[in-house]
């Protein structure tokens, strides 16, 4: 079994520790940083998403293997960026809505979305329309997603979404909601671009769009 191979396998297992020592070890063995990440640690976490999807794994493994892949990642990150190769898909901003405190189905989505080679600008939790808005300005991302867990917050989705109206930031954007009480359809009304229904599902979204707008 390659390097690379035992490397994926680690993630996929959710075995953090062996897979920054394979890292290491591909480090040493001279393979180039950007191979790491493209050969091992995105296809590892691909694999993750598809185990879940046939709901054979589930939000423990999956966190375990995200943590894998973020720890083996932040090694390779500034070797990336020593050879100038660093490319990153597009960026992503992640905020569950005011209001709200949960995260652990946004903190899944950021994961799995890094270990697609994406960028994310986490803002964490409890974050107003005005915050949201800031963001966009200050980062432009290509994507912006919100969570909500209570039935009381999903309410300030629209909100967001026409602050970002007001400000004329809509049109250049992507909105993708998620969270238990949501649906397809309140995305629907809502003016969002898209409804994750799991992590999985939302970063295939992410993917979908990205690909597009650029052979757009």
């Amino acid at each position: 079994m390659s390097t690379l191979e035992m490397l994926r396998r680690a993630v996929v297992d959710g075995q953090v520790s062996t897979a920054v020592q394979i890292t290491n070890r591909a480090v040493e063995e001279g393979i180039a940083p950007g191979a790491i990440f493209e050969s091992a640690l995105a296809p590892a976490m691909d694999e993750v998403g598809k185990l879940m999807q046939r709901n054979e794994y589930f939000i423990p493994e999956v966190l375990v293997s995200a943590k894998a892949m973020k720890a083996s990642s932040e090694l390779l990150k500034p070797l990336i960026v020593q050879s100038g190769l660093s490319q990153t898909k597009a960026k992503v901003i992640l905020g569950t809505v005011k209001g709200d405190l949960h995260d652990i189905g946004k903190n899944l989505v950021s994961m799995m979305l890094e270990g697609a080679g994406f960028e994310v600008v986490d803002l964490g939790t409890d974050v107003t329309a005005e915050r949201f808005v800031e963001a966009v300005k200050e980062s432009q991302p290509q994507v912006l997603g919100m969570s909500a867990l209570l039935t009381t917050t999903m309410l300030q989705m629209s909100k967001v979404i026409e602050a970002l109206e007001r400000e004329e930031l809509r049109a250049g954007i992507r909105v993708m909601v998620g969270g238990a009480p949501l649906n397809q359809s309140y995305a629907d009304e809502i003016g969002a671009d898209g409804f994750g229904m799991d992590a999985s599902t939302a970063v295939q979204m992410v993917k979908t769009w990205t690909v597009r707008e650029q052979e757009g």
